[in-house]
């Protein structure tokens, strides 16, 4: 079924445009390179995988529990609502809230293969180039992943969120090399890579937890090459420079913090928007999740340099300033363990029963 008679919504047209501007910059100089930069370009290299064989399709998934989320994850919990809801409502809230979820997760990795492309063209630095190409296929491999999911198991799609939108278009409209890295591999990433996490820690629900910490296994490295090119790069701006640049970060959290609220969703239940923003903050599930998914965002800005006065301010205000002390490369560290953790669980109980199986014809083959 084509993904347009999916949606929950009109999404509207079929294609976005963003005009985009900036110089595309060639590179004659082959040779010299940033041996961290190169190093994690060979690891994109060696870590590339088939999300068509990597992870096991064949799992099923109930479409009304996809995840495992407890009701209290529900923003209807509690309420008048939630008590006038049948069992038979209860799961189709839920298969609307997990469609949600990852038809943004499913629109955020289109738009990073994007910014990862429009990094190739754009960055000045041959090995920036490199490792970008690499990370434009894992963001192809991650968008292809995420819409199987949609189509196959949960047979649903929301339209992009127009805050996500926002924050996309004016991360593609800037002319400034360094902005696909900022408004892309920080927030955007940033916020999604924590998202994934409380997922992937929280389902019993074995095809979800796979998808997610496979595709963090590739975010990790993402993360690291953002930090890695804007920290070089913005020791040599001018406290101006570096302003402006917080001042887009300011923006940007907020609108990934009112990104989070799945308003649409309860919409479609037939609450009015204004009720339903508002019974999204009382949630106390929300208040949590809220913190938790500026965990990544917040230490990765402090790390490249960007920790003026205005964007401390932000951060207090939305009460994730003490994140900037996380760490971060210990974050990393462990979404690559956990993957490696997963197949390794996998494939000792596939082997287990291929042993098992020829164990049970050797043995039925001396009977007979």
């Amino acid at each position: 079924m084509p993904t347009y008679e999916m949606y929950t919504n009109d999404p509207g047209d079929r294609l976005w445009h963003v005009p985009a501007s900036g110089d595309a910059r060639f590179s004659w100089e082959y040779d010299d390179g940033r041996d961290r930069l190169l190093a994690l370009y060979q690891k994109g290299k060696d870590k590339q995988w088939d999300g068509q064989k990597r992870i096991d399709w064949d799992l099923e998934v109930d479409p009304h529990d996809p995840l495992g989320a407890p009701d209290e994850a529900l923003a209807l919990h509690g309420t008048p609502y939630w008590a006038k809801m049948t069992d038979d409502d209860k799961g189709e809230l839920r298969r609307h809230f997990t469609s949600w979820q990852f038809s943004q997760f499913l629109h955020g990795e289109q738009g990073a293969m994007v910014c990862a492309a429009r990094i190739v063209e754009s960055v000045p630095d041959l090995d920036a180039k490199f490792y970008s190409a690499t990370q434009t296929m894992d963001e192809a491999r991650h968008a292809e992943i995420y819409a199987r999911f949609l189509h196959e198991k949960i047979g649903m799609l929301y339209p992009i969120n127009d805050n996500l939108q926002s924050l996309l278009g004016d991360t593609l409209r800037d002319s400034r090399w360094d902005m696909p890295y900022l408004g892309m591999q920080v927030l955007i990433e940033g916020l999604a890579l924590a998202a994934f996490g409380l997922i992937r820690d929280t389902t019993d629900k074995p095809l979800p937890k796979q998808i997610l910490a496979y595709v963090m296994q590739d975010e990790a490295r993402h993360v690291a090459f953002g930090r890695m090119a804007l920290r070089d790069y913005y020791r040599q701006l001018t406290d101006a420079e570096l302003r402006e640049r917080e001042e887009f970060v300011i923006e940007g959290c907020y609108l990934m913090r009112d990104r989070l609220r799945g308003v649409e969703v309860l919409e479609n239940f037939g609450i009015p928007k204004a009720e339903a923003e508002e019974l999204s903050e009382r949630s106390e599930f929300l208040h949590l999740f809220r913190r938790l998914l500026f965990s990544r965002i917040v230490p990765c800005v402090k790390d490249i340099g960007l920790w003026g006065k205005r964007l401390q301010r932000a951060y207090v205000d939305m009460g994730v300033f003490e994140l900037g002390d996380s760490n971060l490369d210990l974050l990393m560290a462990q979404d690559e363990e956990i993957a490696e953790r997963l197949d390794a669980e996998r494939f000792a109980a596939e082997e287990a029963e291929r042993v098992a199986e020829v164990t049970e014809a050797i043995e039925a083959g001396a009977e007979g």
